[in-house]
């Protein structure tokens, strides 16, 4: 199967897995947001901007785990509910982001998209991870997720990029239901979710 063919093919697969799968999970999202609306308070959704394909910027959906800033609390794994920490476990806090799949912002398989500030922190060669849409799940993702370091999860997204096929998709999506059963990686030791990444300070950055 030629490129042109495969993203055509992806595209079709992901506006009708992300349609069926918000239809299927609208009880689960509804009961989702009200628990965290009566627990946490409003906003029940957590907004962002982020990059995706070629950089360019859209605003990616997930459901709010955090309480908000405030003086006492100051680290995210501080402000992380113990809903929050459930969700973020159970992966149900992505499933609004079907919602930027369906839209075209992302795919159910990429790089997973990160912080807008990031992006001037990467080496050339990781620029490439945005040559694709980025996905709710990825190459990184299930090989580590967040315990992995900033340069072996973006050397995986590279990875990712020049190998990319239908098969490679399927197989990254089967790993994700096993890695989200048994709940692997979710967090490094002492974050909520990973350290920020602040560049390569002389680590190898591949360009």
């Amino acid at each position: 199967m030629n490129r042109s063919t495969y993203d055509s093919l992806k595209r079709a697969i992901d506006i009708s897995a992300s349609g069926v799968g918000l239809i299927l999970t609208a009880p689960l999202i509804g009961a989702t947001a009200a628990v965290i609306a009566l627990t946490m308070g409003r906003p029940v959704f957590f907004t962002q901007d982020r990059p995706g394909k070629g950089g360019k910027i859209f605003q990616l959906v997930k459901f709010r785990s955090m309480l908000p800033h405030d003086s006492h609390q100051v680290s995210d794994e501080e402000r992380l509910t113990p809903l929050g920490r459930f969700i973020r476990a159970t992966s149900i806090d992505e499933l609004p982001s079907l919602w930027n799949v369906l839209k075209g912002d992302m795919s159910l398989v990429g790089p997973r998209p990160l912080h807008v500030h990031y992006l001037d922190l990467y080496s050339p060669y990781h620029q490439r991870r945005h040559e694709v849409r980025p996905g709710i799940t990825g190459l990184a993702q299930v090989s580590g997720r967040n315990q992995l370091e900033w340069s072996t999860r973006f050397d995986l997204d590279v990875d990712y990029v020049d190998h990319r096929c239908l098969a490679l998709d399927l197989k990254i999506l089967a790993k994700t239901i096993m890695t989200t059963l048994k709940r692997d990686g979710i967090s490094a030791q002492g974050h909520a979710t990973m350290p920020a990444f602040t560049g390569y300070h002389g680590q190898d950055s591949r360009g």
